[in-house]
C-alpha cells in the first residue's frame, strides 16, 4: 500500500484529476447544448467569454497542476517503484496527461482560438460555430473520460 508523502501525491492526483473531469463532464452534458441553443452569435460571444475566462488562475491551478503531478507522479513510481499499484499509478498519469493535457492542448485549444479571432455576428463566425460545437464537444467528451478515468486509476492505487 502506497504511504507517507506518495500517499499525498496520489490523493492530490486523484483530487485534481477528478475536479478535472467534473468541469469537462458539465461542458459535455449541459454547457455546450445550452450554447447550441443561443442564435450562433450570442452562442460563439458566450464561448469566447468562458474562454477568457477558463484561463485565470482558479481553474488553470486545478487542470496544469493536475498535470504536474501526474507528471511527478509517473516519475516518482519509475524511481521508487510501489509494491502493487504501479499499473495504476502509471495508467493513471497516462490517461491525465495524453487523454486530457494533451487533448486540451492538440484539439480544444486550437479550436478555441480560432473562435476567439472571429467577431461573434459574422457569417463567418455562424458557419464555423456549428462545426465548433460539433468538433469541440466530441473532443471533450475524451479529455473528460480520459481524466475520470485517471482519477479512478489513482483511485484504486490507493487501494
Amino acid at each position: 500500500m502506497i504511504d507517507g508523502p506518495f500517499f499525498v501525491l496520489t490523493v492530490l492526483a486523484v483530487l485534481g484529476t477528478g475536479l478535472t473531469a467534473g468541469v469537462f463532464c458539465g461542458f459535455s452534458v449541459f454547457v455546450m447544448r445550452g450554447l447550441a441553443a443561443l442564435p450562433p452569435a450570442q452562442g460563439v460571444a458566450a464561448m469566447q467569454a468562458i474562454n477568457v475566462a477558463a484561463v485565470r488562475p482558479a481553474f488553470m491551478l486545478v487542470f496544469a497542476g493536475s498535470a504536474v503531478l501526474a507528471a511527478v507522479t509517473a516519475v516518482v513510481t519509475f524511481v521508487v517503484w510501489p509494491d502493487g499499484a504501479v499499473v495504476e499509478l502509471l495508467l493513471g498519469s497516462a490517461l491525465y496527461l495524453f487523454g486530457s493535457f494533451g487533448v486540451t492542448a492538440a484539439a480544444n485549444v486550437p479550436r478555441n482560438n480560432t473562435l476567439q479571432e472571429m467577431e461573434p455576428g459574422t457569417q463567418e463566425a455562424a458557419a464555423y460555430w456549428s462545426v465548433y460545437l460539433r468538433e469541440w464537444t466530441a473532443w471533450n467528451h475524451i479529455r473528460t473520460v480520459a481524466s475520470a478515468a485517471a482519477a479512478l486509476s489513482y483511485l484504486l492505487a490507493l487501494t
